[in-house]
Parts: structure tokens; sequence; C-alpha cells
């Protein structure tokens, strides 16, 4: 199972990258500069909203081309958590985070452009993965976030690195708390075409 066509990443995540190489995906990337959504959206839709916002914004410059939109992010009890603003804010999220279940939504957004960059075809998916964190005393989440990985992350945790100390299970794809639900884009993006 392989993809031939170059892929536009419209993302600078070295996450999502990884996972495209991991699945065999031959990209490019040019990360979108902004995101933007409507208000109002459930969980679900806004992420995939967001992912639409950032194909779109790179869409024009690739004519002819497959363009991928992607973002992730933390909800507890149906309240958004993005990337946190300070470290403070971190610890905060960690705390509310920890010894309870969450979900990681990671929305997708492909476009096709024709010759003249116009598209031709779009459509997206939201994937939800539930993780459980291990209760966490305050040090710990203090020691976690003087670690440093923590800041540019949805829910101000990245599973495959220092944060997976704090997992106690999940339910769901793995890659799609990474950043893309690799098995299920990689059949996504072949079935794209048809």
């Amino acid at each position: 199972m392989s993809i031939n066509e170059t892929v536009i990443l419209a993302s600078a995540s070295p996450r999502r990258r990884e996972i495209l190489t991991l699945a065999g995906v031959p990209f490019e990337v040019c990360a979108a500069a902004d995101e933007d959504a409507p208000s109002g959206l459930s969980p679900e839709d806004r992420v995939k909203a967001l992912a639409r916002s950032k194909a779109t914004q790179v869409a024009a410059k690739f004519p002819n081309k497959l363009v991928l939109g992607a973002d992730t992010m933390v909800v507890l009890d149906g309240q958004m958590l993005g990337k946190p603003k300070s470290e403070a804010h971190a610890v905060d999220m960690l705390m509310r985070l920890q010894g309870r279940e969450h979900q990681v939504m990671t929305g997708v957004w492909v476009i096709r452009t024709n010759g003249e960059g116009k598209i031709v075809k779009e459509e997206g998916f939201t994937d939800i993965a539930h993780v459980k964190f291990l209760p966490m005393t305050e040090r710990e989440v203090h020691d976690y976030v003087k670690a440093g990985e923590c800041m540019d992350k949805a829910g101000a945790y990245a599973i495959q690195g220092y944060g997976m100390r704090n997992v106690e299970a999940i339910r769901g794809d793995f890659y799609t708390v990474m950043g893309l639900p690799g098995g299920r884009l990689l059949r996504f993006l072949q079935n794209f075409g048809e």
C-alpha cells in the first residue's frame, strides 16, 4: 500500500513529517502562516475547520497537487485545550489532565488543485483517540514542564516524548495523538482520487 504522488504538507510539525515518512507518503512542506475557524463549532468540527484553513491557504500556490492540512487539539470535559501560553498555563493544563481521561482530536483536510491552482476537490475528517493520564504529583508536573517539550503541544504534552511517562492507557490511534492518524490517512489519500 503506497502513495506515489507527492503531497504538500501545510504544517511545520516535525511529528507530522515523521508520520508521513513512516506511512511511505512522499511529501514536501509548505507551512501555512496562520489558521482560522468560525466560532461556535464543536471541538470535532473546529479541529477539522482549522485543518481546512491551513490547506486552503497553501493550496493556491501548488497547481495540480494534493495539499494536506492538519490540526490537533486536546479536549477535556468538552473544553478545548490548545497549546499553553506560559509555563504556568502548562502546569494548569497538566494538573487538570492528571488521573483523568481526555480526547485528542486530529482534524485532516485534503485539497486537490487543477493546473491553475483552483480547488477541484476537498474533503476531510476528524479522528479521535482517548488518552488516560496516570495520577501525577504537582512536583512531577513541574518537572515535566521544566523539561521543555510541552510548550508547543496541544494539552501541554508530547506522547512520543517524556510525556509518555504520564500515560496510563490509549484507546484509538497512537499517531492521532502525535498529530496524524497514519493508517486512516493513508487509506483516505489512496481513495481521494476515486
